[in-house]
């Protein structure tokens, strides 16, 4: 219905997160004047969609799908071996060495880094190649979005304070990455460069989905690289949550990422990006994320 006058609580994304049930009350109202032949509709087409929250509170990914982490081991060990002068020795000496099995602590905790928030775009926007990187990838991902401040949040309550669900495409410098962790740190520049970090095409309010039971989806110009599914998560946001919220305040607004879903990067295919591909990241009930892959001179 129309009131003529202004909903500040509709101002922005983070304002109606902030605001909590009474602007979505607001924005359903809103929705069913357009469905009822209101004025002040836009067609679709007419319109580009941003990323959701183009500067997110606070990003942090985990790392919650083993079956991403095994592949992932097992590539590594793959490209290491190949390199050798005798691959199938090297591949045996790389495997006792227990470097490339997933270490006790992963199945213990949900591992996370903080990421780049400031550097945030949206769907159909360009991925600009950073310079110092030869070697690029996607990475499929599902994201809470909280809703509701908390500190000390326990496992059964976690639910309670998450706003929505979104995609996130960790976009990921692979040769950099790499190199940098060997260092006992990171990552930090194979991930953290601009327009590297993707989300939308929109928030899907936590009403509305179940999000451990949605097909996740990978393509790269169109070809079909990968299909998994979310309930393979093998930590859970109620876990993330209970984890980081541990003597730490969580805001309405920040960001919590699932990881890579098992299949969802080219790493794992031997199937890395190239300028002018065109990825799009697909999760049930949230959308079509899509993104080109620009390189400049």
């Amino acid at each position: 219905m129309r009131t003529g006058k202004i909903a500040p609580q509709l101002s922005s994304m983070q304002a109606v997160i902030e605001a909590g049930p009474p602007a979505l009350d607001i924005a359903h109202a809103a929705l069913e004047h357009a469905r009822s032949g209101g004025d002040g509709v836009l067609p679709f087409g007419d319109v580009r969609l941003k990323a959701p929250l183009p500067q997110p509170v606070q990003m942090r990914d985990f790392l919650c799908f083993e079956e991403h982490l095994k592949n992932s081991l097992a590539r590594a060990i793959d490209v290491a071996a190949a390199g050798a002068a005798d691959p199938a020795k090297a591949r045996a000496q790389l495997e006792a060495s227990g470097r490339f099995t997933i270490p006790p602590v992963w199945y213990e905790i949900p591992v996370y880094y903080k990421c780049n928030r400031m550097s945030v775009i949206g769907p159909d926007e360009d991925v600009i190649w950073p310079r110092y990187a030869h070697v690029l990838d996607y990475e499929l991902e599902l994201a809470a979005v909280i809703g509701k401040r908390g500190v000390d949040i326990s496992r059964e309550r976690a639910r309670e304070h998450i706003f929505g669900y979104t995609i996130f495409n960790d976009v990921s410098a692979r040769d950099y990455q790499m190199r940098e962790m060997t260092g006992s740190l990171g990552p930090a520049k194979g991930k953290d460069f601009d327009t590297g970090n993707i989300l939308g095409p929109c928030i899907v309010t936590a009403d509305e989905i179940e999000p451990y039971s949605l097909t996740m989806i990978a393509r790269v110009n169109g070809e079909q690289l990968s299909r998994g599914s979310s309930s393979t998560m093998h930590h859970r946001f109620e876990d993330c949550i209970a984890h980081v919220s541990q003597s730490e305040t969580l805001y309405p607004g920040e960001v919590l990422c699932s990881g890579t879903v098992g299949g969802g990067c080219g790493l794992e295919h031997g199937r890395l990006l190239a300028p002018g591909d065109t990825v799009e990241l697909e999760i049930e009930k949230i959308g079509v994320l899509r993104n080109r892959i620009v390189k400049r001179g």
